[in-house]
């Protein structure tokens, strides 16, 4: 198996055209077509991670958090992060990253957060838009199925929790080739009519090269009129952060001490406890503060991420509570939800889940 098989595997989980536009996501280090002897999981890749890969003969490292941010001008040794691509590259090392793809993932980072805590009825806190696609074709009434069901196969037509979804109108198409056609119906030089379905279907952006495939090896058509547009609509299962429910409420300090217990931290920074009861929770893995106010207009009684700023706990407004759990506390369960994925897609080499402890804050 080759590097870029074992990205197209994590694309199925996490695609990379949702992330972020600041991120910087995808192989960073490597070859894509290098064959892969072994996979490392991490969080971050730091020099000993690499080390680790270099141990275990790994010549891939699977890694959340993408060691190349902005852009390097040299690579001298200076700094951690040239030191990391130093020694993967002098040892033929691939780094691969998904970081704010995986973030924006339904099965991600904030649902692997949301399992841990035992919250229920998930929906996305700040849905991602411009992420739905819509096709409109023209078929021969006669074909318009096989174009459907080429369509759907390939996942068009998929809305929440349905699936084959299309809108379907009858017309009458014209059209006249000139001498260079050589068209499926009719005669070139000639206009002629045909009776044709107008057929509408949605579908997620990361899928258009699969269904435009899809549509011109279905399409009887020499020349296929279609038109595609990008959608306002909100992503229902595509975005940032999450809100679920506990199955039963839970005072505010029952709440903390539950929440440092579950996520293994040594320390849970708050805003003032408002004497109330915790059961609708937003949350979003690392850097959250930006959601706080999308938090407070999802209803929830906390919101849980990390990094607030001091003048951040004041937007609370006596209305949420707000905790910081810390950014490595917040997502260091992401390699392992990576693992466990990649375990059950790869079985003829070894993915390997990194012993390297990369949190670098520590507490008295």
């Amino acid at each position: 198996m080759k590097v870029k098989e074992v990205i197209s595997l994590l694309e199925e989980l996490a695609p990379l055209s949702y992330s972020e536009n600041f991120d910087n996501t995808g192989l960073l280090v490597g070859d894509a077509n290098t064959n892969v002897s072994g996979i490392l999981v991490t969080l971050d890749t730091l020099e000993s991670v690499v080390d680790e890969a270099i141990e275990k003969k790994c010549n891939l490292i699977v890694s959340f958090h993408p060691i190349i941010f902005s852009g390097l001008k040299k690579i001298t040794g200076k700094t951690y992060v040239e030191r990391v691509v130093q020694k993967a590259i002098k040892h033929d090392i691939a780094i691969f990253s998904n970081h704010t793809a995986l973030d924006n993932s339904w099965n991600g980072v904030n649902a692997m957060i949301c399992e841990k805590l035992g919250l229920k009825n998930r929906s996305v806190l700040i849905p991602q838009n411009e992420s739905i696609k819509k096709l409109i074709t023209f078929v021969p009434s006669k074909d318009a199925e096989i174009v459907r069901n080429a369509l759907f196969s390939v996942g068009a037509g998929n809305i929440g929790n349905y699936e084959n979804c299309s809108f379907n109108i009858e017309g009458k198409g014209s059209f006249k080739g000139n001498e260079a056609s050589n068209p499926t119906i009719g005669t070139k030089g000639e206009i002629h009519f045909e009776e044709e379905i107008q057929i509408g279907i949605t579908f997620a952006k990361h899928l258009q090269n699969r269904i435009l495939k899809a549509l011109f090896e279905s399409h009887p058509y020499e020349e296929i009129a279609y038109e595609i547009t990008t959608l306002e609509n909100q992503n229902q299962h595509l975005g940032m952060g999450m809100v679920g429910e506990f199955e039963k409420a839970m005072d505010e300090k029952e709440f903390l001490k539950f929440l440092k217990k579950t996520m293994n931290t040594d320390c849970v920074r708050h805003s003032t406890l408002l004497k109330k009861q915790i059961k609708k929770v937003a949350l979003l893995g690392g850097s959250g503060s930006f959601a706080i106010d999308a938090a407070k207009k999802a209803g929830a009684d906390a919101f849980i991420s990390a990094d607030f700023k001091y003048h951040d706990f004041f937007k609370a407004e006596n209305t949420i509570l707000l905790a910081d759990i810390g950014h490595y506390e917040s997502e260091q369960y992401t390699k392992d939800l990576l693992h466990s994925f990649l375990k059950k897609k790869i079985t003829n080499f070894a993915v390997l889940l990194s012993q390297t402890n990369t949190n670098p804050i520590s507490y008295l």
